[in-house]
This record gives C-alpha cells, sequence and structure tokens, in this order.
C-alpha cells in the first residue's frame, strides 16, 4: 500500500488502516469456518499495538516498561515475546462451543464485521480528508 507521509498523524492512520484490515480477514475467515468442527474464533488485539505505535511516531516515552539489565555478557539477552510490534491474534473465549467444538458465534462474527467495517470506512474518509487539505494548500498556493 503507497502512503504519502503528509504528517506524523496520516502514518498512524496508514497502520490503523492496515490492522483493521487484517481484522476483517479473520471475521471473514470465522465466518467462513463456521461449519469447520473444532474451529476456534480468532480475533485481533491492536489497539495497544496501534497505542505503541502512535507513541513511536509521536516520541512519547513509556514509563510503565521496564527494562532488563544484562549484568553480565554470559547472560542470555531479553526476547520481546510475544512481539510488542505486532499485533496479537488470540482465540476469543467466553463463546460456548457447539456439540461440534466450534466456537463461531454468527450474531457476534457480523456485529464486530459491521463495526469493523464502519471504523475503516471511518479512517479511509479521515485519511482522504487529511490528504485534500493539503492538495487544497497547494492549489491554493500555486494561484497567488
Amino acid at each position: 500500500m503507497f502512503v504519502l507521509q503528509h504528517s506524523k498523524s496520516s502514518n498512524l492512520v496508514a497502520e490503523a488502516m492496515s490492522a483493521r484490515e487484517m481484522r476483517q480477514r479473520l471475521i471473514s475467515g470465522n465466518i467462513a469456518n463456521i461449519d469447520t468442527p473444532f474451529y476456534k474464533a480468532r480475533d485481533i488485539n491492536f489497539e495497544t499495538t496501534l497505542r505503541q505505535k502512535a507513541d513511536e511516531i509521536y516520541n512519547r516515552s513509556n514509563s510503565t516498561k521496564l527494562d532488563l539489565a544484562q549484568t553480565d555478557d554470559a547472560h542470555i539477552p531479553m526476547v520481546d515475546f510475544p512481539r510488542n510490534d505486532r499485533a496479537q491474534v488470540f482465540l476469543r473465549d467466553g463463546h460456548m462451543a457447539r456439540n461440534d467444538a466450534n466456537t463461531v458465534d454468527l450474531d457476534i462474527e457480523t456485529t464486530e464485521l459491521s463495526k469493523n467495517s464502519t471504523m475503516l470506512s471511518a479512517l479511509d474518509n479521515a485519511y482522504r480528508r487529511h490528504g485534500s487539505i493539503f492538495r487544497n494548500v497547494i492549489e491554493s498556493s500555486g494561484k497567488l
């Protein structure tokens, strides 16, 4: 996806759109597997990842993170697991499994799909509006 970076917020909106698109694919996959025995509904937790990305873009420090001290070269280096820079896919808990152990609930999936597509549309509109502001400034300055 080509992203024209007008400002720091355009990069954040592009990241949010990418995460929403990934969630759209996961929810669609859940709906496609509604009749698959033993299939567990999946979802993505990208809000925390997006918050971390926003902190990174706007140079905000997270004072709650405690870094691990490595006092000797023989120590095994710290591994960031699970990785904090990627959205985490998880199995949805709390849904009653059917007799075939499938946890996909069509009502929940269609509701989440609708909410996600609305947010994706809102992000797309914000990105387009942001770009049109810069386009208008460039066109207006050419008329001076």
